[in-house]
């Protein structure tokens, strides 16, 4: 492993996100303000509405699409969403097996015997609480995406970036808030608990979804030590309460200054050095899944790219 390779991996581990407890937010801090409507004239309401239409069609000529309120605006002309996400969730398997572990993959953590399992509809449940401003939640996005593809099928992913100020600026990445997953092996839980827009309040980001008292307290247990050394830290992910990830996979400078589509295309190309990490990274996840559900699929549990990762994984 070179020098740069384990500064960032050092960088990934020391400023990992931390994620605020809700206790600790004002409530100002989680309120959206709103701008107050007077009343107005009918003259005045038409020329508003003249106004309006005028901007919708300039509007429709630049052919923006806004993703969701506060997250970033995508130009349909940069590819995205369909097929951005086609690429990611349809990796070829001949691509993956010539990755194997990849190159530079922080391993899971193995929680260990004598922990309950968790399920969710009967199912080994795999929990994942980000925020859409966190730069290593935007890396860590892209291998949980092509890992769970193997096993089921999403829908409505969305696309965003990683906050303008923050380490690793703008890096191009996918949501889950507003998506669904369905699978007959895993279920599969995500949380986004903040945009990548600045509060109105001055503190943190605007809130996007709460988690329950009881993903508080799997948070509480294992997102703090022995699992990891970085306290709260966010991406968790929690996969049935026998594996976990703190922090991203991967340091996430091999994504700066590339768009969506950029890393799409990449993943087909094994030589990338984005495909080696993201790549490695799903193939890893990958492995720990197929723990889970007792190497099913057969296909995908018992491919070179698994047993490559899966041979480097702790007993778990």
């Amino acid at each position: 492993m070179n020098d740069a390779v384990r500064t960032a991996r050092a960088m990934t581990n020391r400023t990992a996100q931390r994620k605020r407890s809700p206790i600790q937010r004002t409530t100002a801090d989680r309120q959206r303000r709103g701008t107050p409507r007077g009343r107005r004239s009918s003259a005045s309401r038409y020329r508003v509405a003249a106004i309006g239409a005028v901007l919708a069609i300039v509007l429709a000529m630049i052919g923006l699409r806004v993703l969701d309120e506060g997250r970033t605006a995508v130009a349909p002309d940069s590819g995205a969403p369909a097929s951005v996400v086609r690429a990611v969730t349809s990796v070829p398997s001949s691509v993956l097996d010539s990755i194997g572990a990849g190159e530079g993959i922080t391993l899971p953590v193995a929680i260990g015997s004598g922990v309950p399992p968790i399920l969710h509809a009967g199912k080994p449940e795999i929990l994942y609480v980000g925020a859409e401003y966190c730069p290593f939640c935007a890396s860590e996005r892209w291998p949980i995406v092509i890992a769970l593809s193997r096993f089921g099928t999403f829908s409505d992913v969305g696309l965003t970036t990683s906050s303008a100020t923050d380490v690793f600026p703008s890096t191009a990445t996918l949501s889950f808030h507003g998506s669904s997953y369905s699978s007959d092996l895993i279920s599969f839980v995500p949380v986004e608990t903040e945009t990548n827009q600045p509060a109105a309040s001055g503190l943190g980001y605007e809130p996007l979804e709460t988690l329950t008292a009881d993903q508080q307290q799997l948070m509480a247990t294992f997102d703090a030590p022995p699992y990891t050394s970085q306290v709260g830290s966010i991406p968790f992910v929690l996969f049935g309460n026998r594996f976990v990830i703190s922090g991203s996979s991967y340091p996430p400078d091999v994504l700066q200054g590339k768009t969506w589509q950029e890393i799409a295309s990449a993943l087909s190309d094994p030589s990338s050095p984005i495909a080696r990490q993201l790549l490695g990274a799903a193939n890893m996840t990958t492995a720990v899944i197929c723990r889970l559900t007792d190497q099913q699929p057969a296909d995908v549990c018992t491919s070179v790219a698994v047993a490559s990762a899966g041979a480097l994984l702790p007993a778990g």
